[in-house]
């Protein structure tokens, strides 16, 4: 039988998503407790793979077991065996067909900047800068971002193709914490922080917003930007229809 479920995880307490041999990754964690549970080795497919520090509101992973369980008694079980730094907050079961990547439709991100006094108990879940936000330029600088751009310049790695769409990025504070939301189909490597890094460089008067352009419209002439620190980066929500 095949479940999805959507869970939340502190990112802080792990070396990313994907399984790494030698370290605790949160797919190591969830692959383990299933197998406990499955009593054979079981193989998930997450929706997205966050970085080291990366933390998640709503990520999700597709499975199979070997045995029948409901949905409820799963996700209770499954909540004992990865406590704390991962929680289950819903599974379900889907179609045998069913896959947690190649399904998705939309991607939500949010980066959190505590734009007030510095806190050492935010520092592995936000960006404190020791300076002051230009917030306006940055929001200038994120409608170039919007729409279907080569984002060549603002990811890491080589991959075949560099097309991406960001339907909206959205600023948002409360409590001194700037939130920047990004909605996207979706985001390659190092991208949302990329994008974050650049808007704190046209924040500081590092680039322009023709430097922006530029990297945008001629993806082949190499521009660097800031590369944002995890920390405040979520994976806040992945939607499996259009709405």
């Amino acid at each position: 039988m095949r479940y999805l479920i959507s869970l939340s995880y502190d990112g802080s307490q792990f070396y990313g998503f994907q399984r790494l041999k030698n370290h605790d990754t949160v797919q190591k964690k969830l692959e383990e407790a299933l197998t406990i549970l499955n009593k054979k080795e079981v193989t998930i497919k997450g929706a997205g793979r966050t970085d080291r520090g990366v933390h998640a509101l709503d990520q999700k992973a597709s499975f199979d077991l070997d045995i029948a369980i409901a949905p409820a008694n799963l996700q209770k079980a499954l909540n004992s065996l990865v406590a704390p730094y991962i929680y289950i907050t819903n599974v379900e079961t889907v179609d045998s067909s069913f896959h947690a990547r190649f399904a998705k439709q939309k991607k939500v991100y949010t980066y959190k900047i505590n734009i007030g006094e510095f806190d050492p108990l935010l520092s592995n879940y936000t960006y404190e800068p020791n300076y002051k936000l230009d917030i306006p330029a940055m929001k200038k600088c994120a409608k170039l971002f919007l729409g279907v751009h080569n984002f060549k310049n603002f990811v890491s790695g080589t991959r075949p193709n560099y097309d991406c769409l960001i339907y909206s990025i959205d600023f948002s504070i409360a409590n001194n914490i700037l939130e920047i939301k990004f909605t996207g189909k979706s985001f390659y490597r190092y991208m949302i922080r990329n994008l974050v890094g650049a808007m704190l460089d046209v924040s500081t008067k590092k680039v322009s917003l023709g430097d922006i352009k530029t990297a945008l419209e001629s993806p082949n002439i190499k521009k660097q930007f800031r590369t944002a620190i995890p920390n405040g980066l979520y994976l806040t929500k992945i939607s499996y229809n259009e709405e």
